[in-house]
């Protein structure tokens, strides 16, 4: 018998190359669409995100071209855990990466509860990544083949019992090959557009999101320079991000940016741009994919999703928690973002930015 495949399907070309390529190599595929509670229609929605009813179509169709069983599944209320987690971090003065917390509790968590009700060997998505063994013996994400596509950043929470029954099928795959791959053989989205934001807000008005979730909060509060001095008031923490320069609603006269958000006294710090570069952090709820070091080690540290991975050293503290100190000071250093830990190509881990270090 054909080993089974429950593979997320979003309606994209990178998840239909993906229900090709575990076909082609003699797997029995499940197809299935999470359906999360995001139903706009109009063409704006379509080419920016990957959870309408108009990509749970283009799905449909792909799975019944590549005649592969197909589901959609009601996964609406846990989304909102997601959208909740997404505003009560912005109102908690950190910045939230959802597309993490979407693949821990849901594409790699209900998914998975889903394969193994149907008695699935393996769950997969249209992910650039990679399952590789490293020289410890220990099962890692690795890095995807294409660099600028590579998603292995948001992967690093996925507990390690789990690797060994994930399949990456593209993660061998440049996205030009993966277009090519979808043109040949003739899949209805070959060409399309690849979604862009957030899913869940499909305008990129963020701000406007949180608000709508949370109407009742109330974090108005005061804006500083970095010596105490009064600039002006705002109307929201949930308005700023550490290393923003753009909307602080002041004028300097110079350039300024969000050096430190502080919840309780609502208190937003602008200062130079220097003044981001921060020497390390530490992280909770840390996630080893690798062997825990007994002591600091060398790794790279990737910080945000668009950041280039830099020379570190990692050092495991007590409950689950890290510190990470960079060779060379890195700016715009987030609580609530995600720092993912690499040997080479693998990930070591990763876990969730509590501080950035101030010396």
């Amino acid at each position: 018998m054909p080993q089974r495949v429950v593979l997320a399907m979003s309606g994209g070309v990178d998840s239909s190359v993906a229900a090709h390529l575990l076909k082609a190599d003699g797997y029995d595929v499940v197809g299935l669409f999470m359906r999360t509670g995001s139903h706009g229609e109009s063409e704006e929605r379509r080419s920016k995100t990957c959870c309408s009813v108009a990509d749970a179509l283009d799905a449909r169709r792909v799975a019944d071209r590549l005649e592969i069983p197909f589901f959609v599944l009601d996964f609406e209320r846990e989304f909102g855990r997601i959208q909740d987690y997404f505003a009560d971090e912005y109102f908690a003065g950190r910045t939230p990466n959802p597309c993490v917390m979407c693949n821990i509790w849901l594409k790699f968590g209900r998914l998975w509860d889903y394969a193994k009700q149907v008695g699935a060997d393996f769950v997969a998505t249209g992910h650039y990544a990679r399952i590789a063994r490293a020289a410890d013996g220990s099962t890692r994400v690795g890095r995807g083949l294409d660099r600028d596509k590579d998603q292995s950043y948001v992967l690093s929470g996925l507990a390690p019992e789990l690797l060994e029954s994930i399949l990456f099928p593209i993660g061998q795959f440049a996205k030009a090959e993966v277009r090519a791959l979808a043109k040949g053989r003739d899949l209805p989205v070959h060409d399309k557009a690849e979604s862009q934001e957030i899913c869940f807000v499909p305008d990129d008005d963020y701000l406007e999101f949180v608000r709508r979730r949370r109407p009742e909060q109330e974090t108005s509060g005061t804006l500083v320079d970095e010596d105490g001095a009064v600039l002006g008031e705002h109307s929201g923490i949930e308005k700023f991000t550490i290393g923003q320069r753009r909307g602080l609603g002041v004028a300097l006269g110079a350039p300024r940016y969000v050096v430190q958000i502080e919840p309780t006294s609502r208190t937003v710090t602008v200062g130079r741009k220097e003044s981001l570069a921060r020497p390390g952090l530490e992280a909770s709820r840390f996630n080893w994919q690798g062997p825990t070091p007994d002591g600091p080690a060398s790794c790279l540290a990737q910080i945000r999703a668009r950041h280039h991975a830099v020379p570190a050293v990692v050092e495991p503290l007590a409950d689950g928690r890290v510190r990470v100190r960079f060779e060379v000071p890195q700016p715009a250093v987030a609580p609530g973002q995600v720092v993912t830990l690499y040997q080479d190509d693998l990930v070591l881990g990763g876990g969730w930015i509590e501080r950035a270090l101030a010396e």
